[in-house]
C-alpha cells in the first residue's frame, strides 16, 4: 500500500474575515469564480486563489481587492493541494455568492464556507515522479455548548430579522 502522510493546515485569516474552501477541476476556475461574485454583489472585496494540480502546477489568483488576494494565496500555498480554490471576503457573506459558486460547472464541491477559526485536514501521496496532496475535510469551529433554550431562539430569530435575512 502506498504510504500516506496526514497534515493538519491552519486557514491564516484576521478573526472576523469569512472565507468559502472548495474543489474544482479547471484552470478557468479563477476567473469563473470572480465573475459569480461581482454578478451576485457587485460592491464585495474579494481575493481568490486556486492551486493548478497539472502543467504548471501555479497558484492562479483574481480578485478586486490586494490585501484579500494575498491573505488568499498564502493559504492556498499551505493548503497545497490540487484543484482546490479559496475566497476571502469583505462586503459580503458567503451566503451571498455560495449559490453561484455551487453553480459554475467545473466546481466540483465545497468543504466550507465560514469565519470560524478552521483546519484542513491534508493527505499527501506520491503520484508517478512527484508528491500530490488533497483536502480529506475541515475542521470547521467549535463542540457545541448544547441545545439552545427558549430565551437563544428568541435572540436568534429576532437577530436574523434585524438583520434582515428574514421577515
Amino acid at each position: 500500500m502506498d504510504n500516506i502522510k496526514i497534515e493538519i493546515v491552519e486557514i491564516n485569516k484576521p478573526d472576523d474575515m469569512n472565507f468559502i474552501l472548495g474543489q474544482t477541476h479547471f484552470i478557468k476556475s479563477v476567473e469563473d469564480i470572480y465573475e459569480a461574485i461581482v454578478n451576485s454583489v457587485p460592491n464585495a472585496k474579494f481575493g481568490v486563489a486556486f492551486s493548478e494540480a497539472s502543467a504548471a502546477c501555479k497558484i492562479r489568483t483574481e480578485g478586486n481587492d490586494e490585501q484579500l488576494i494575498k491573505i488568499a494565496e498564502k493559504n492556498a500555498l499551505s493548503i497545497g493541494a490540487g484543484h482546490s480554490f479559496i475566497i476571502f471576503l469583505k462586503g459580503c457573506f458567503p451566503l451571498n455568492i455560495l449559490n453561484s459558486i455551487k453553480h459554475i460547472p467545473e466546481v466540483c464541491r465545497i468543504f466550507c464556507a465560514t469565519a470560524n477559526p478552521t483546519k484542513v485536514i491534508i493527505a499527501e501521496s506520491k503520484i508517478k515522479d512527484g508528491l500530490g496532496r488533497g483536502i480529506l475535510g475541515v475542521i470547521d469551529g467549535f463542540i457545541p455548548k448544547g441545545v439552545e433554550n427558549k430565551e437563544e431562539l428568541a435572540w436568534r430569530k429576532k437577530f436574523l430579522r434585524d438583520i434582515k435575512y428574514k421577515l
